[in-house]
């Protein structure tokens, strides 16, 4: 598998996104996640945005943080915010999204974040499994969605 670090706005980095947006809608039925996101916020040393290609070269997963301080939206000093992590259907099950969000939490700590946080849904236990699996812990509500209640946000100290 081949990683590498790539713009947010980059072609194979709007495709990915573009299909999860598309399965956040058959989950829950609407148009997606609605999180304002800018293609600077992924920028290093702020941020860092992930795609992983297979061997034919097609992007088959992604995966970001960005940097995140104090707000009015329930973020901490020293945050950084876990977004747009997603497995093509035919590539899941095999490890990828565990071997980005190490290489995640990884840069986030070597960039001198001291938390990483996500927010994520009560209908994607795939994600919640993962999380939990990889020691996040439930964690006070942040972020565009704190308020609904199907939104579930959860922390791990880098």
């Amino acid at each position: 598998m081949d990683l590498r670090r790539v713009a947010f706005d980059h072609p194979d980095a709007v495709k990915l996104s573009d299909q999860v947006q598309a399965e956040y809608g058959v989950r829950y039925g609407d148009g997606g996640d609605a999180t304002p996101l800018d293609a600077t916020d992924f920028s290093p040393p702020n941020g860092l945005y992930l795609l992983a290609y297979d061997a034919l070269g097609a992007p088959v997963a992604s995966g970001g943080w960005r940097a995140q301080d104090k707000n009015d939206e329930g973020n901490a000093d020293g945050d950084a915010e876990l977004k747009r992590m997603y497995v093509i259907e035919q590539m899941r099950g095999q490890g990828l999204a565990r071997r980005i969000l190490a290489l995640l939490e990884q840069d986030a700590r070597d960039a001198g974040r001291t938390r990483m946080v996500l927010e994520t849904g009560a209908k994607q236990p795939e994600a919640v499994a993962l999380y939990t699996s990889s020691g996040y812990e439930p964690c006070e509500k942040f972020g565009y969605y704190r308020f609904h209640e199907l939104s579930l946000c959860y922390a791990k100290a880098l």
